[in-house]
């Protein structure tokens, strides 16, 4: 018998924001604190195009165009319409295209998953790489409070649950942010719907853009599982765990080290049920993102890959079958990853 037929693999979208200004010519500034999601008010047609191109592939998970969706960023949007920027109850007919740009785009059985990112991607200049946030951002507490507040607006869209089949928690930085996720879901009874109910599968990614394999805050792997799945946190297990906006070339002793603690935690029987893993590396070949000049610029003495990057991320995938841990795996790529990537990747994958 095949054993990596076990492990199903599904296929995700690449780099949304990236693919606008490489492919559609679009400009990110500092005067779009929304990035992608500002086209959700200047250019939805552009939009919807691009993740078109995604959704023909075909991807088996599409991402909406929300990924810096946050009520301070809208606040800081200006246009001529809004020349003080958006207040909180102008902000739920954009959210509301968002689903539905991607619903029009995706294939007839793709799921679709509502993209968030971290606190430090609503900064200016973002942190998601740096994980230095300000003092009224850095407990878990706090920053629980402000990833709620922001769900509470998409709590808002009529019949969300429905619409969508995953959270994306993506590129968080922090061990305590990680915490401050896990600490949004509960099953208690409640009058009103949530998305933090625990009824919609979610999951949650991290970034790990230094050489070593930590978070920017220097939490290793272990801590990085254990916060991701320890009950203590919460009594809502994530449907997914895993790694995004990284480089290519950290992904097997990341996923290495991420299926011998998942592993281990399953021996000591702390392991409820077996995550799905869930990676998007960066379709890059070791260039690194400057997010004050938003350019992207490469490494010094940086060597030319040995095989493309499509095929080194199927390697990732038959390593990661071969943990025989997860309960499916989920790839695609993220910034610069383009939907030509993606398609290579999903004609590799699905043959193997």
């Amino acid at each position: 018998m095949n054993t990596n037929s076990l492990t199903p693999v599904l296929i995700l979208d690449g780099g949304l924001g990236t693919s606008l200004e490489d492919r559609y010519g679009v400009k990110f500034d500092k005067s779009n604190p929304l990035w992608s999601s500002h086209l959700l008010i200047s250019d939805p047609e552009t939009l919807r195009a691009c993740q078109r191109d995604f959704g023909n592939v075909p991807v088996d998970i599409l991402l909406t165009a929300t990924y810096q969706v946050s009520i301070e960023a809208f606040a800081r949007t200006n246009t001529i319409d809004h020349p003080r920027g958006f207040q909180r109850h102008e902000i739920l007919p954009f959210l509301d295209l968002a689903i539905s740009i991607a619903e029009e785009a995706k294939a007839p059985e793709a799921r679709i998953a509502l993209s968030l990112g971290p606190y430090g991607a609503c900064m200016v200049p973002s942190q998601e790489y740096s994980g230095n946030y300000d003092a009224e951002h850095s407990s878990i507490d706090q920053l629980s409070a402000w990833h709620c507040d922001r769900v509470h607006l998409f709590d808002q869209i009529g019949h969300l649950g429905s619409r969508i089949s995953f959270i994306a928690f993506e590129t968080v930085p922090r061990l305590d942010e990680i915490k401050a996720i896990r600490k949004l879901f509960t099953r208690a009874p409640s009058n009103t719907p949530s998305l933090l109910n625990g009824d919609v599968a979610f999951w949650i990614s991290c970034v790990f853009p230094a050489e070593s394999l930590t978070l920017p805050d220097g939490s290793g792997v272990d801590q990085v599982v254990d916060a991701l799945l320890n009950t203590d946190y919460s009594d809502v297990i994530p449907w997914g765990i895993g790694i995004n906006c990284t480089k290519i070339a950290k992904l097997p002793a990341l996923v290495d080290a991420f299926g011998v603690a998942v592993s281990r935690l399953a021996s000591a029987g702390r392991l409820e049920t077996r995550p799905s893993l869930v990676l998007y590396p960066d379709g890059t070949n070791g260039e690194v993102y400057d997010t004050t000049t938003k350019t992207w610029r490469a490494a010094a003495n940086q060597q030319a890959p040995m095989s493309p990057w499509e095929r080194q991320l199927a390697d990732v995938v038959a390593l990661a079958r071969n943990q025989h841990c997860w309960r499916s795996i989920v790839v695609g790529g993220c910034c610069k990853a383009t939907h030509d990537d993606i398609a290579r990747l999903r004609a590799i994958v699905l043959d193997t």
